[in-house]
């Protein structure tokens, strides 16, 4: 099964949300992430909705989406050509000085930021693709990690191709 990205531009309203989720629920698909937030369109929001399937899988759930009233705009982005981020925070155990300067070190060179720091564990923020907050999240392992949170994926295609409303 491939993953695919969906974006779909939606009322900013309650309940849709819900309605969005329950078309999924009731056709047996599985959302691997969802993030939603405010479009550049007043009162419209724009859903980034990752899901995994075969191509038939994929196109289903677009005609399926298509078909809900609180939906303006959906559409599948071609993931090569298209700016994908995720974030994440990780709350590390570091009781020593060694642990500590570790993780500093490591949230270097993986660009992240250290946010928050205790005496005994350190909170880092990290940017990029899933791939690269995966690798930072095994590097943290090794040191204990206490807590962590991910937004999912966010994006949006490339510079030649812009997604949308025509107004």
């Amino acid at each position: 099964m491939n993953e695919y990205i969906l974006v779909a531009i939606v009322e900013n309203k309650p309940g849709v949300l819900y309605r969005i989720s329950n078309m999924f629920r009731r056709r047996n698909f599985n959302i691997e992430s969802i993030v939603v937030g405010a479009s550049e369109i007043k009162d419209l929001a724009r859903m980034t909705i990752t899901v995994k399937g075969d191509e038939s899988t994929i196109e289903q759930i677009v005609k399926q989406l298509k078909k809900l009233i609180d939906v303006i705009k959906v559409s599948k982005l071609d993931i090569n050509k298209s700016i994908i981020r995720e974030l994440a925070l990780i709350k590390v155990h570091t009781s020593d000085s060694k642990a500590k300067s570790d993780v500093i070190n490591y949230a270097n060179i993986f660009r992240g930021r250290i946010v928050d720091v205790s005496e005994d564990s350190m909170t880092i923020e990290i940017t990029g693709s899933s791939d690269k907050i995966d690798a930072f999240i095994e590097l943290m392992r090794v040191y204990g990690i206490k807590e962590l949170a991910r937004t999912g994926a966010v994006a949006m295609s490339r510079n030649f191709k812009s997604f949308k409303i025509e107004e």
